[in-house]
């Protein structure tokens, strides 16, 4: 790694820097984020530098976690401020979401490369597929449902979302739809829990990752590494309040169909690097 030209390190972090504004309007916009971004760009820098397959998408998931914090924080008070956030739901998902990201952590010190991909890329699919064919009849319930159902919702986003690298928002705001809520709140709810997931995402990938210090880059911590989140983690947090400024001024239907293309984008990206 410590072979690469300085030209091409400096076109990775201006590519870097770029992918940055982009996660952070992502992230606004669309409540996710900016995992699903971030992840891909950083699978291919760490190629680049020679990071082993063996931790090179837990190196990608880990980071992004980290990087995400800031513009979730930042997506979520944006947000608010609008009045759109669903509080009793945010409480109902937030310790539970916090136990599946755990879980998740304990998940990513044993399992390789492949569940990670496997795991971002099927979510991914099938969320899109909801988002560009689904009609408003694709419901569960008008309402939630109470209990433990609620319980197992919310730990169902923190593990998905700490096997995925992002903020739940694309697990979050499938769930919120179906029983029936709008997509700006959907949005806005899932903006609120990325903050303790992605905090506790990056916590616990860290934590999983310290007996692979051996085959990580410099500078990281577990499966987090601290270039990636210096450059890009400013960038994206600056940017995120524009996207959900901009979330605010689209229809609901224009807010599903781009946001359905774009994971349709992001799952065709990790099937590639399976075959």
């Amino acid at each position: 790694m410590l072979g690469v030209p300085l030209g091409e390190i400096a076109l990775l972090a201006a590519a870097v820097i770029v992918a940055g504004v982009a996660t952070g309007i992502l992230a606004g916009l669309f409540g996710i984020g900016g995992g699903a971004i971030i992840v891909p760009v950083l699978y291919e820098v760490f190629g680049i530098l020679g990071v082993p397959d063996e931790v090179r998408m837990q190196l990608c998931v880990g980071t992004s976690m980290a990087i995400i914090i800031p513009t979730a924080i930042r997506s979520y008070l944006t947000h608010r401020a609008k009045g759109a956030v669903l509080n009793d739901v945010l409480r109902a998902w937030t310790i539970p979401s916090v136990i599946g990201v755990g879980a998740g952590a304990v998940i990513a010190y044993f399992a390789p490369s492949a569940v990670f991909k496997i795991v971002f890329m099927a979510v991914l699919t099938v969320i899109a597929i909801k988002l560009l064919f689904g009609r408003e009849s694709w419901r569960l319930a008008d309402e939630f449902p109470g209990g433990l159902a609620m319980t197992g919702y919310g730990f169902l986003i923190g593990l998905t979302s700490s096997l995925m690298g992002v903020s739940g928002g694309s697990v979050s705001n499938m769930i919120q739809t179906l029983y029936g809520k709008s997509m700006h709140n959907a949005v806005a709810t899932s903006a609120g829990l990325g903050v303790p997931i992605t905090i506790a995402g990056a916590i616990g990938l860290m934590i999983a990752g310290l007996p692979k210090m051996a085959l990580l880059p410099p500078l990281s911590i577990g499966y987090v590494s601290l270039i990636g989140f210096v450059i890009m983690a400013p960038v994206s947090s600056y940017t995120a309040s524009y996207g959900a400024l901009l979330a605010h001024r689209l229809s609901k239907r224009h807010l599903e169909i781009a946001f359905g293309l774009f994971l349709l984008l992001v799952s065709a990206r990790f099937i590639a690097t399976l075959i």
